[in-house]
């Protein structure tokens, strides 16, 4: 329960750690939207590990009480994709999945695009 705007890079040392001891093949991590992007290219570029399917998702509004939120769609989107992809790290947002290297913010519009393809 830390905003992804105070991760350090003992954090994500951290989140490589626990993903590469794993004994699951499928994983998922709820993670806070603003730096979700560099989360995915930092386990990229760090796990050795090449046997496991890693999706990252969030949500732009918390899930918190009976508040509107994108979060159920969100994990359930994550839930069914990492089923279907290849051994790799992902980022699903909104009905979208996403490669890290391809992946970012629009601030103003709260949402995630592909910097590879024009906006739809």
């Amino acid at each position: 329960m830390k905003d992804s705007r105070s991760l350090t890079k003992q954090d994500l040392k951290r989140i490589c750690s626990e993903v590469q001891k794993s004994p699951y093949k499928m994983i998922i991590i709820t993670h806070g939207t603003y730096t979700m992007p560099d989360t995915a290219r930092y386990l990229k570029a760090n796990l050795k590990r090449k046997d496991q399917k890693i999706v990252i998702t969030g949500s732009m509004v918390p899930l918190k009480g009976f508040d509107f939120t994108d979060a159920p769609f969100n994990l359930g989107y994550a839930i069914a994709t990492v089923q279907i992809i290849d051994n790799e790290v992902y980022l699903c947002m909104n009905g979208t999945t996403f490669i890290p290297e391809e992946v970012s913010k629009n601030l103003s519009e709260g949402r995630f695009y592909s910097i590879f393809k024009e906006k739809q």
